[in-house]
């Protein structure tokens, strides 16, 4: 499992990637450093025409249930395949 220390230099390291990540990789990223910092997603989901409010929510969501843990550890193992696909 990925420590803290690690999953915060992924998040550090996530904000210099060689280029930009397709949308779908980058509600990846944003799911999976949500629930492993706050855990199953909370509040309300965004209505009317917020779309990419929606999607984040969505996305989110979708880890209801995964441990912080794991998420923690599938947020490093990604962002380092970005750097190594890159």
């Amino acid at each position: 499992m990925a420590t803290p220390e690690e999953f915060e230099a992924a998040a550090a390291r996530a904000q210099q990637l060689p280029s930009k990540p397709s949308n779908l990789v980058l509600l990846q990223l944003y799911a999976l450093y949500k629930q492993a910092s706050e855990g199953d997603v909370t509040g309300d989901r965004p209505g009317g025409f917020d779309f990419k409010g929606i999607a984040k929510y969505d996305a989110w969501a979708s880890l209801n249930g995964k441990s912080q843990d794991t998420a923690r550890q599938e947020y490093v193992e990604l962002v380092s395949s970005l750097f190594e696909s890159a």
